[in-house]
């Protein structure tokens, strides 16, 4: 009689074995299809600058479709910004007028010096010629033709008047703007003048004693002072009764966008005003200039031999010029004294009052 087999030597047991094996293999498999493992996380900095989004902290991710999603939002801006959008993300902004902000300047291009060795009397001669030689002609610059002109100015304020630029139709449509820089000068005529003719005059003058007078409906008068430079905030809350500004200030806080004539009388300031406006572009926004330069020494906080100073004025005046701006008028005080550089020398006067014209202003 044969011996029986013991039942876990069966096969059916055998097969039982196998079945359950193969269920818990299907098991595993499952688990991990639903629970992948988690990748490591990369530094944070190769994340940035990978242009990607940290992902998201544990107990916290978000559903496949999400992020799908949110990846299809990032490639629709970008294409949107290469497509010229109102403020894309791909290029800085602009100013309101449409045109992109310069780069900030720091000093002035000098020009070559007029001799092949530094030379006072060739720098001089050189820039004396510059300022009493007109580039483009005006037939009409007397402001005694202006309406409301009630007498004579003690100094020839030119402007040019003629129908080619722009001014003498802003003074006829009442829409001309003048800014005057001065120091305590009692001659106001012309801008009295410019405010009778129905243009919008500012006098900044930091000797008077309110911060803001008006007289008329177009003249203002304002206890400022226009500098090359904003004053420490620290050291300008001790003033009380001055405030000196950058011209760009003043224009940003008033909220003008141009200046039909600036006038300026500031004893010496105006070479580092004038550079001021030069290297910040605000001198593209003033359609004509009348300064008064004086030449009898080299000026606040200009610096240097006296060949090194001419050769600075010159360089300025030809920056002018690359800004499009042409002399038209120049008057030589002969009743100031006869002074270049604290020398009586070159038959140079230590005031002249120069007048230049924005061919570009519209």
């Amino acid at each position: 009689m044969p011996k029986e087999r013991p039942l876990w030597r069966g096969p059916a047991f055998r097969l039982c074995l196998l079945s359950a094996a193969l269920f818990l293999c299907l098991q595993l498999g499952m688990r991990r299809s639903w629970c992948p493992e988690e990748k490591p996380r990369a530094p944070a900095a190769v994340v940035a600058a990978a242009g990607r989004a940290l992902p998201p902290a544990r107990g916290t991710e978000q559903h496949p479709g999400a992020a799908v999603a949110a990846s299809k939002r990032r490639v629709t801006y970008v294409r949107s910004g290469r497509r010229g959008s109102a403020t894309p993300g791909c290029c800085p902004l602009q100013r309101p007028d449409g045109r992109r902000r310069k780069t900030l300047r720091w000093h002035i291009e000098l020009q070559p010096w007029a001799s092949p060795t530094p030379s006072l009397n060739y720098e001089a001669l050189r820039f004396l010629k510059y300022i009493s030689t007109s580039q483009i002609s005006c037939e009409h610059t007397n402001v005694n033709s202006l309406r409301g002109y009630s007498e004579t100015s003690k100094r020839p304020w030119s402007i040019c008047l003629d129908e080619k630029f722009s001014l003498i139709h802003r003074i006829k449509s009442k829409q001309c703007r003048l800014y005057s820089l001065g120091l305590g000068n009692d001659d106001n005529q012309f801008e009295i003048s410019m405010a009778n003719s129905g243009c919008e005059v500012h006098r900044f003058d930091p000797s008077i004693k309110s911060a803001h007078i008006q007289e008329g409906r177009h003249l203002w008068y304002h206890r400022l002072s226009i500098d090359w430079r904003d004053p420490n905030p620290a050291i300008a809350a001790h003033k009380l009764h001055s405030n000196t500004k950058k011209l760009g200030t003043i224009l940003n806080e008033f909220g003008h966008q141009k200046i039909d004539v600036l006038k300026a009388d500031v004893e010496s300031a105006e070479w580092k005003i004038l550079e001021n406006l030069i290297l910040e572009d605000v001198v593209e926004q003033i359609g004509q200039l009348v300064f008064e330069v004086h030449i009898h020494w080299p000026g606040f906080e200009v610096s240097g031999n006296d060949s090194t100073v001419v050769r600075y004025w010159y360089s300025l005046l030809r920056e002018l010029e690359l800004k499009d701006f042409r002399l038209f008028h120049t008057y030589k005080d002969l009743s100031k004294p006869q002074l270049f550089l604290k020398k009586e020398a070159f038959n140079a006067s230590s005031c002249y009052t120069l007048s230049w014209v924005n061919t570009r202003w519209k």
